[in-house]
């Protein structure tokens, strides 16, 4: 009866097979979707800082959309960008930015793909009095 209990004939190499093959689909799953992160991320202080600027000149034109040129080349994101409002904003006034970007997350070396729209919003107020 102990040697039918000690010999156990390889059934553990079978669980470790099973184990590593599921750890690896993890960490390909991780690796192809953590750069979706980064991205919405990024895209969060793209809205954050072209908010800002907006804020601080007082109008959406000319000045935020070379800060927008400048942030699309320091991030690689190229991301739809919608105001409420255009021109002068005056003092205290509030307006919004929508930034929609479009991703795509192909699992597995291309089997499938999974478009996906990331979305950030910011809100601010002007700080420059108009006459």
């Amino acid at each position: 009866m102990l040697r039918l209990l000690k010999n156990r004939g390889g059934e553990g190499y079978i669980d470790v097979v099973v184990l590593v093959l599921c750890a690896m689909l993890v960490i390909a799953l991780a690796v192809r979707v953590l750069p979706v992160y980064v991205a919405k991320n990024q895209l969060d202080s793209f809205a954050t800082e072209l908010c800002r600027e907006a804020e601080i000149t007082g109008r959406i034109g000319s000045e935020t959309n070379l800060r927008a040129q400048v942030l699309r080349e320091k991030t690689g994101l190229d991301p739809l960008i919608s105001w409420s409002r255009t021109g002068n904003i005056q003092l205290n006034q509030e307006f919004t930015l929508t930034l929609t970007l479009q991703t795509d997350i192909g699992l597995f070396g291309g089997f499938g793909s999974f478009p996906v729209t990331l979305t950030a919003k910011a809100s601010g107020k002007s700080e420059v009095y108009w006459k």
